[in-house]
Formats: C-alpha cells, sequence, structure tokens
C-alpha cells in the first residue's frame, strides 16, 4: 500500500542533496539539544548471531516496557558515534519501548569481536532474529520490532524475512519499518558515481571501508591479505576484494542481485513500513517506480513516500512539526513510532476477537 505523507521541509532544505549534506555534516553536532527525552542507560551485551558470530550491542528496557525495537545503523560507523540511531533509542524509551542497538558485522566492537565480514542482509537477516531472541530471553518484552536506515534498513528487511523462515520460540516478531533503505545496490552504485555530489560520498564511504579493512586486518592478525585490501579503493572495490569470495558469489554483481532489498520485498510477509524519499540523491531515481509497483502488490508493505527528505534526513519544518504534532523535526523517526503503535494496537484488536468466546442462541 502507498500511503499520502504531509512531510514538508524548510525550504533550504527542499532538495535532496542539500538536506543528505546537512544530516550527514551538521545535524549531528547539536542532536542532544533537538529531543527533550534523555538517553536511556544502556546494558553492553554481545549477542550470538547467525553461524555463532559474535555481535555486540547496547540494551534498555524500562519500566513496564510493552514492546522491543531492534536497531542498526548504514554502510559505516559504530554505536558510539551513530547519533541517529541513538536518537530514536531516546525516542522509543521515553514512550515505553525495550531498545536493543547493535554494531553490525564488521562494524564497530563487533569487528573487534571477529573477522567476519558483511554481506548486505545475507546473514545480517538471521542475526536480527538471534538477537531478538537473547533479548527477549534477558527480559525485553517478546514482541519485537526491526529497523534501520540506509543499508541498515535493507538489514532489517532481511530481518523481517528471516523472522518469517526460522522458527524461534517465545517471540513475536511483528514487523518493522525502516528509512531510505538500500534496494539495489547494482544500479544505485553505478548512478552515484556519474554525478559530483554522489562521486564525493561514494568517495568518503569508500575511504571508511578501506580503514575498517585494515581495523579488521590488525586486530585479527593474518586474516586478511594486505594487497586486497590495498586495492579496495571504492565501495564495488571493497565487495570485490574483501567479501564475495568469502560468500561464494563469482562476481559483484551476483552478489548484489542476491541481497538486493527490491527483490525481497514480495517476499515479506509481517507488516513492513518504508519511508524512501524521492529526492534521495544516493539511490537510482528509477527505483521509486519499482518501489511502488512492489508495495503495492504485497499488502503488508506500507510505502510513505515523499517528495522530499533526502537521505535519511526527514529534518521537518516548524509547520510541519504542528501539523504532525510532534515534539521536535526528526519526522521519520516519529511517523516509525506512530505507525509501530497504530500497528500493535491493530493486532490487539484482531488478537481480541479472535480469543473472545462466541455466545450459544
Amino acid at each position: 500500500m502507498v500511503c499520502n505523507s504531509t512531510y514538508n521541509p524548510p525550504y533550504f532544505l527542499r532538495n535532496g542533496a542539500a538536506m543528505t549534506a546537512y544530516t550527514a555534516l551538521w545535524a549531528g553536532r547539536d542532536w542532544e539539544s533537538t529531543t527533550p527525552h534523555p538517553e536511556p542507560v544502556y546494558q553492553q551485551i554481545v549477542f550470538t548471531g547467525g553461524q555463532d558470530v559474535p555481535i555486540f550491542g547496547w540494551v534498555a528496557i524500562p519500566k513496564n516496557a510493552h514492546s522491543t525495537i531492534i536497531g542498526t545503523y548504514g554502510i559505516t560507523g559504530e554505536l558510539e558515534q551513530q547519533w541517529f540511531l541513538r536518537l530514536l533509542g531516546r525516542k522509543a524509551y521515553a514512550q515505553g519501548y525495550a531498545v536493543v542497538l547493535f554494531d553490525w558485522r564488521a562494524h564497530g566492537k563487533t569487528a573487534e569481536l571477529s573477522p567476519t565480514l558483511t554481506s548486505d542482509g545475507l546473514y545480517e537477516g538471521e542475526d536480527f532474529v538471534r538477537i531478538a531472541a537473547e533479548a527477549v530471553a534477558m527480559g525485553c518484552p517478546p514482541k519485537c520490532w526491526f529497523t534501520g536506515y540506509s543499508l541498515g534498513g535493507q538489514l532489517a528487511l532481511w530481518g523481517i524475512k528471516a523472522a518469517t523462515d526460522l522458527e524461534i520460540k517465545n517471540i513475536d516478531i511483528a514487523g518493522g519499518a525502516v528509512i531510505c533503505p538500500s534496494l539495489d545496490s547494482l544500479r544505485s552504485l553505478t548512478y552515484l558515481v556519474t554525478h559530483p555530489f554522489g562521486k564525493y560520498v561514494e568517495s568518503r564511504i569508500a575511504g571508511e571501508l578501506k580503514k575498517l579493512a585494515w581495523k579488521l586486518h590488525h586486530t585479527h592478525h593474518g586474516y586478511f591479505d594486505p594487497a586486497a585490501i590495498a586495492r579496495a579503493n571504492s565501495i564495488w572495490g571493497f565487495d570485490q576484494e574483501l567479501v564475495i569470495g568469502r560468500l561464494g558469489f563469482s562476481s559483484v554483481e551476483e552478489y548484489y542481485q542476491a541481497s538486493s532489498g527490491l527483490h525481497l520485498l514480495p517476499q515479506l510477509q509481517k507488516p513492513t513500513l518504508i519511508l524512501y524519499a524521492a529526492d534521495d540523491p544516493l539511490f537510482h531515481p528509477d527505483i521509486v517506480t519499482d518501489l511502488k509497483a512492489a508495495s503495492a502488490k504485497n499488502p503488508d508493505i506500507d510505502l510513505l513516500l515523499t517528495s522530499y527528505g533526502g537521505h535519511v534526513g526527514y529534518v521537518s519544518s516548524k509547520k510541519c512539526q504542528r501539523q504532525a504534532q510532534d515534539v521536535d523535526q526528526w519526522w521519520a523517526w516519529n511517523r516509525i513510532l506512530q505507525w509501530i503503535g497504530e500497528r500493535s494496537d491493530q493486532q490487539l484488536e484482531i488478537a481480541a476477537k479472535q480469543t473472545k468466546p462466541t455466545s450459544v442462541g
């Protein structure tokens, strides 16, 4: 289903590249002052993901928690610096959610625990489910929702699929919600390097991936070939030199096709919200048409498609905040928490009707 949106950014951010640059380079400087909610007191946990890969995470459980939100971030980074994800943690915790945030494979402290590289969702989907099971076992509410943004959004989509494929007792993976998920890496990377802004972004990400590879090399001695790391000078090159061989793929194209979030959408069988901006400068514009078609065919998907928003930006104008009755400018997280709340209420109503005894006349 394609949903209507009333989102509007400030006038100077009504451009995808401007919004993306503002969010990446400026908004994180004072993010803590934009929200009234304090940081939860997180407990540090090492979960066991798929294939017994150790996954580092943070867990916070408020009193009388009603549900659990599990999330991760995009292509590079680590929990400490992921202010946008930590913002969700504050907002969700204040609304009574247990919060689980984690460094996904080859990122942050997870990279220190294991040399296992990324798979763009092929194995991270199971990680989401395994993390949910362990979080519930330690006291988080059993109803769990998966979330993420950018490449982390693609991972969360794979988690939603894995929740159907895997039979895990005592947990209820209710669904998930994602912001600007990566859906077609093959098309988007090809598109990205044809534009000046895209080239700049790709170069920055490639540099961070190269740093990550060297960190893994120094932490896990002898596991990686230094010559291969030296050749990995682009996102494509990182996957070509370090990832696809370990996953059994013969080419980067084959790998991207297999992990594609777009191809995954018809297979989702749990409620899923996708927030996507038509002016996202990191993804090929034609993906919007395919995303709308796939969402229209799957009744479990709600697509909230906006004209503006950039890549994981969605800073709202004052007028937009008033219209939505939001407490702050973070429109995307506010919509995700609103949608999860509404979906949870619907599920409770359905469950109540199913258990209601029938009268005998």
